[in-house]
């Protein structure tokens, strides 16, 4: 193969893979601004349709890793291939849904194709991209990723508003079928790994993140009892026997192999800590702009968008950037400006001018552009080839259970200021507070905020650590090579 035909061919996979992970991003959003017509369309209580969303994100969250291995153990073409497949499936199946219980399971399946496509997709990029190359790709692809969140709410609320919440979910179909046919025809099987699939340690970590989220879900929204405090602690207690049998597991969902290496294992961290502290500021500011401030759903998406246009448009430039410089460096500067980015939003108020958080999210989104890919390209430098699958997997299991704590906190930390069932109105734009409520309100979600700050702070501090040591490590090779 001539070398214009291969750069065609890698460009051709960049794509199938940008798309699927553009898909999968979106669709962890695309449903919030949608509940308010499902609800009334399928005659289903509340906190029935919020687990349309929840229910996307635990699958996400329990099964990445595991499917990450399934690309090592099959081949990542195959099985990147059956999870556009699964996915377009799931996406009709939650179109053509009668019930919100048909829609419940419809959201399992999409979920289950989405992490066969966000599990091997770091992993293709580290086989067909040189340690020098992958920070670009590694940006093109973060790209999807950073802005699909934001992407899914806004399409979510052109589309129910203009055509109907069922083709939110159509959509994919189409879309889906033209990053089919790219992956199939470029995306070849990797060599085949002795990896196994760690059944039980995978039914553990769904029951503990079941439970926990359920439990703590009911309790923002009904209240503290006994039967929804039993289920946050049984789910904790659970991390006893996962814990020994991970330890004790020749493939554990969690490989603790990858944290053997510290520039590994603190990547990770950082990674899962920024999108604690992160996706949780996305949705507080949501319930800002709605709750406090009057905004339309659509009308609030839209205040956002400059932030996450400028990601997307810097993140290929800063993955570039991350091939030159030490990428934990430059990860560690992006989290660093994005809890900056998060002072401005402490000087909200119920009359704050709107162009306070355009300002904060365009510091944020700045910041973001210059995490993603590094932190990325990070994991995978310090991964052996190996464990590619695994670690690629491994990033997304914890980035995901990051998501997935971002909402349930975001949500709980809102309701114990104001009333609970007027929380979840104001989370998707029924309501907006006024007078004393609004300002107990502001209260509680700055609150959050310092909260967030302090996760990101935390992150930046970890990814500064790995870009240190791998700035020494490069010195002492270079010092071993001169004595030679």
């Amino acid at each position: 193969m001539n070398k214009q035909s291969e750069y065609k061919n890698r460009t051709f996979i960049l794509i199938s893979v940008l798309i699927g992970m553009l898909m999968s991003a979106i669709d962890t959003t695309i449903v919030l601004l949608a509940l308010p017509t499902v609800t009334v369309d399928l005659k289903a209580p509340f906190l029935d349709t919020i687990w349309v969303i929840l229910v996307y994100l635990l699958v996400l969250a329990t099964l990445t890793t595991q499917m990450g291995k399934l690309g090592d153990i099959f081949g990542r073409g195959r099985i990147f291939n059956a999870g556009f497949l699964i996915f377009i499936v799931g996406s009709a199946m939650a179109g053509a849904s009668p019930n919100v219980d048909f829609l419940i399971i419809s959201r399992i399946v999409q979920g289950f194709g989405a992490v066969l496509l966000q599990a091997n997709s770091n992993a293709i990029i580290a086989d067909y991209f040189t340690a020098g190359e992958r920070g670009r790709a590694f940006g093109i692809t973060s790209m999807g990723w950073s802005i699909g969140g934001v992407l899914g709410i806004i399409l979510g609320g052109v589309i129910t508003t203009f055509i109907g919440w069922r083709y939110i979910f159509y959509i994919n179909v189409p879309i889906g079928l033209i990053g089919f046919y790219m992956a199939k025809k470029y995306i070849k099987d990797n060599r085949k790994s002795t990896v196994k699939i760690d059944y039980a340690g995978t039914a553990l970590i769904i029951a503990i993140l079941g439970l926990i989220s359920y439990g703590a879900v009911e309790v923002a929204s009904v209240g503290a009892n006994v039967t929804n405090i039993s289920m946050v602690i049984a789910g904790l207690i659970i991390l006893v026997p996962f814990a020994i049998i991970e330890k004790r597991s020749k493939s554990p969902v969690i490989d603790t192999r990858a944290f053997k290496n510290r520039k590994l294992s603190l990547s990770l961290m950082a990674a899962t800590l920024q999108a604690i502290g992160f996706l949780s500021v996305l949705f507080i500011l949501i319930m800002y702009l709605q709750g406090v401030r009057g905004f339309s759903p659509f009308d609030a998406s839209l205040i956002l968008v400059p932030g996450y246009l400028l990601s997307s448009l810097l993140s290929p430039r800063m993955g570039r950037l991350s091939d030159k410089i030490q990428p934990g460096i430059i990860a560690g500067t992006g989290i660093l400006i994005m809890a900056m980015g998060i002072i401005v939003y402490l000087f909200l108020g119920v009359t704050s001018p709107i162009y306070l958080v355009i300002v904060g999210s365009i510091i944020t989104g700045l910041g973001g552009s210059m995490f993603w890919p590094s932190n990325t390209s990070s994991v995978m430098s310090n991964s052996p080839r190996e464990l590619y699958g695994s670690s690629s997997g491994l990033l997304r299991t914890l980035t995901n259970i990051g998501t997935l704590l971002s909402y349930v906190i975001a949500i709980t930390v809102a309701a114990s200021t104001v009333p609970r069932y007027v929380t979840f109105e104001v989370f998707l734009g029924l309501d907006k507070l006024e007078g004393n409520v609004s300002s107990k309100f502001v209260v509680g979600l700055h609150s959050a905020l310092l909260v967030s700050m302090i996760v990101l702070v935390i992150g930046a501090i970890m990814s500064y650590i790995t870009g240190i040591k791998a700035k020494k490590a490069v010195v002492m090779d270079s010092e071993k090579d001169s004595m030679k």
